[in-house]
């Protein structure tokens, strides 16, 4: 007998698509999906760059489509090639679109118009208009108007596919304000959504007189979540505003230029994701046994960046020739050293995503790590082939077998690096001769 051969996978999921292996359709997408995770995290498969384009307006990206041109045209990136979807019409420089979130329909729900259960983007303008947004046709929905007395300008998710938050921009104040040492009244506003019509929950004023020294805040699964400097972050119960007592401040040993930040983490299994220059933590929110009313935190698994230890003490001659040994300390997220950028999580494979960045002299080189999601066990690691300027703005999406890098340089100059997943060419060509 000759050797074995390994089975066509790609014949084996279509015959589980068409339930040949089992009559539960949850069970089929489950067992697909798990052999897609295998076949992304086998040391084999490797991520190719099949696609690079520019544009000197922003570039975004959500579920499979790339959107230019502040979301006004859209182009698909499931297949090999890119396809334009549809292109809106020309706008002027008010009504263009700053921010923007894919809303798909609920399951089980009785929807008032026969639209509503196609994919919408939840888009918001630079006139403060709340659009929904046909994801297939870019025709308007729906719309509503925000506020006039400050200027909104990102969405989030404050539970998934249900309620998003909006925020403004910082409020900076006057120049005569800061100089006389005056508290700003109000350093952003958080407005609160239904999306199904757009019905507001409520705006929530975020300032220094009740918060203190404020540098960011944000809305997540009823929580807010409001970040100051040097590490510190509270959490508040959004309904009552009232601290929430055990380990509710959570502090990340480091010394860093740039804050560290902090969410709750999008499988809802309701664990919270703090990440900073060196290290992510997984932590978990718990009752407290015997007091249901209160909760503490603590930590499940914490992913370590590959460092070494470059702290050493450095002589220093004295003019009398005399030697001093001065302890020198780099910054947790001095860039010679593995530095975590961007942590995400995609949820149909169940992996955690981490991008670390190492630059040396003037170029930086980045790749991105796959975790398990429940244990933080590194699966496998990818190189990025483009340089990594960490003066520049990035983004990094991992969508099943695509990986997709944004990047931002001077002069509004925005890059898209599209990867998609091969297998090793030999691996491929047996498979594909299988029958």
């Amino acid at each position: 007998m000759g050797p074995t051969r390994k089975p066509n996978v790609c014949r084996r999921l279509s015959r589980r698509a068409l339930g040949f292996f089992s009559g539960d359709a949850g069970a089929v997408q489950r067992t697909n999906l798990g052999i897609l995770r295998a076949l992304v995290c086998q040391e084999s498969t490797k991520f190719k760059n099949v696609w690079t384009t520019h544009s000197k307006s922003p570039i975004a990206y959500e579920r499979g489509r790339i959107y230019f041109d502040n979301y006004r045209c859209c182009v698909s990136s499931v297949a090999s090639e890119p396809r334009k979807l549809y292109e809106m019409p020309k706008c002027s420089k008010s009504e263009k679109i700053e921010d923007a979130l894919l809303w798909e329909c609920p399951v089980g729900e009785m929807l008032p118009n026969p639209s509503d259960y196609k994919s919408s983007l939840i888009a918001l303008t630079a006139h403060n208009w709340l659009l929904r947004i046909s994801a297939s046709t870019g025709r308007v929905l729906e719309k509503i108007y925000l506020a006039s007395y400050c200027k909104f300008r990102y969405l989030s998710w404050d539970t998934p596919q249900e309620v998003i938050a909006v925020k403004s921009a910082q409020n900076k104040g006057s120049a005569l304000t800061r100089q006389a040492g005056l508290p700003q009244p109000v350093l952003l506003y958080l407005a609160v959504f239904h999306v199904l019509p757009f019905s507001l929950i409520g705006i929530l004023e975020i300032n220094k007189k009740i918060f203190g020294n404020v540098t960011d805040a944000t809305l997540s699964h009823g929580i807010l979540i409001v970040m100051y400097g040097s590490g510190l972050v509270r959490l508040y119960s959004f309904q009552a505003i009232t601290e929430q007592a055990k380990n509710g401040i959570q502090e990340m040993e480091c010394c860093s230029l740039e804050s560290d930040w902090i969410y709750f983490h999008p499988d809802a299994s309701g664990r919270i994701i703090h990440v900073g220059p060196n290290q992510v933590k997984v932590l978990k929110l718990n009752e407290i046994e015997n007091n249901s009313g209160q909760h503490q935190i603590s930590e499940d698994f914490v992913i370590l960046a590959n460092r070494e230890n470059k702290n050493e003490n450095l002589p220093t001659v004295t003019a009398s020739g005399r030697v001093i040994k001065k302890k020198f300390n780099l910054l947790d997220d001095d860039p010679e050293q593995e530095t975590f950028k961007i942590v995400d999580y995609e949820d149909e494979l169940d992996l955690l995503s981490v991008v670390a960045v190492t630059q040396i002299d003037a170029e930086g080189k980045a790749h991105l790590d796959f975790h398990c999601n429940e244990y933080g066990t590194l699966l496998k690691s990818i190189p990025l082939v483009e340089s990594w300027d960490v003066t520049y703005s990035h983004e990094v999406y991992f969508d099943r077998d695509l990986v997709l890098h944004i990047e931002q340089k001077p002069s509004r100059v925005f890059s898209c690096y599209v990867y998609q997943m091969v297998c090793d060419p030999g691996e491929e060509e047996e498979t594909t001769n299988s029958s």
